[in-house]
């Protein structure tokens, strides 16, 4: 079986991390399978929604710990005998994680569309990080978080350092990171870490009638807000309502705004294309 299941249907794009015997940690297939799957659902525009998860009792725990131990992690992922030593050094573990891991974050930037990670089981280090990339985070109850980098001895080289803090806060985020704790998910969520936790038995249910409500939804509108929104934690107040008026021109001579309006007028649910 393939490290990653990629599927699309009716608009929804759902990617599976698929390695339950290692607790989905990541493999160089994985990730070279993710940056694929993320750049089609960047360019394919029938895509409306983005579900991310793990197969079996683990969403991701990031960096394969038994591959460290040999040379071989998500730092050393070099494939053919050629390259083996090259990735002893300190300049080409950094290219690798630049070429791989770090171009799912980049990925994600580039996609409008909502992604949605739901959180079967434990989250740790980079696996963590990965849901944080996301949009939406749902968690089942049992479901545990942690930043346990510090016990490896190694630096959240996948835009942790980035996401985390812009989530929880500079302070939680050092502490976090200082200490690898390991939380559960109501404390995660009352941290900020997570958008909504649910019994395990609900979790599938739950985000599916969460993502059909997106799928529904009017797409250029749902696109343009996430833009905005991102955007927005960067750039002076002027800029971001320069944009936003941009895309209320743009929007309202879409079909969905005519349906909008006239479903509010007559008060019953808008059918959006």
């Amino acid at each position: 079986m393939s490290d990653l299941l990629f599927r699309v249907e009716s608009g929804v794009a759902r990617i599976t991390l698929n390695r339950p015997d290692s607790l989905n940690a990541f493999s160089t297939e994985m990730i070279e399978l993710w940056i694929r799957a993320l750049e089609e659902i960047r360019d394919n525009d029938s895509i409306r929604v983005v579900v991310l998860t793990g197969n079996g009792r683990a969403f991701c725990s990031g960096g394969d710990i038994k591959s460290m131990l040999r040379g071989q992690g998500f730092l050393h992922m070099n494939q053919d005998a050629e390259q083996a030593d090259l990735s002893s050094t300190g300049l080409a573990r950094k290219h690798s994680l630049w070429k791989r891991v770090q171009r799912v974050p980049l990925l994600l930037q580039e996609i409008d569309k909502p992604v949605i990670a739901m959180i079967n089981g434990i989250a740790l280090g980079a696996g963590l990080d990965m849901a944080l990339m996301c949009d939406i985070r749902i968690a089942a109850q049992s479901a545990k978080v942690s930043e346990g980098y510090i016990k490896a001895g190694i630096v959240p080289g996948d835009g942790g350092a980035y996401f985390l803090p812009r989530l929880v806060g500079v302070d939680r985020a050092l502490e976090m990171l200082w200490t690898g704790d390991t939380y559960t998910a109501e404390e995660a969520k009352q941290l900020g870490l997570l958008t909504h936790v649910v019994p395990d038995e609900e979790l599938e249910v739950f985000v599916e009638k969460y993502v059909q409500k997106l799928a529904n939804g009017p797409q250029e509108v749902i696109r343009f807000m996430k833009r905005a929104v991102y955007q927005s934690m960067t750039t002076d107040l002027r800029t971001s309502l320069d944009m936003i008026s941009s895309a209320m021109g743009l929007v309202t001579e879409l079909p969905d705004y005519q349906e909008g309006v006239s479903s509010i007028a007559e008060k019953r649910q808008p059918n959006f294309k």
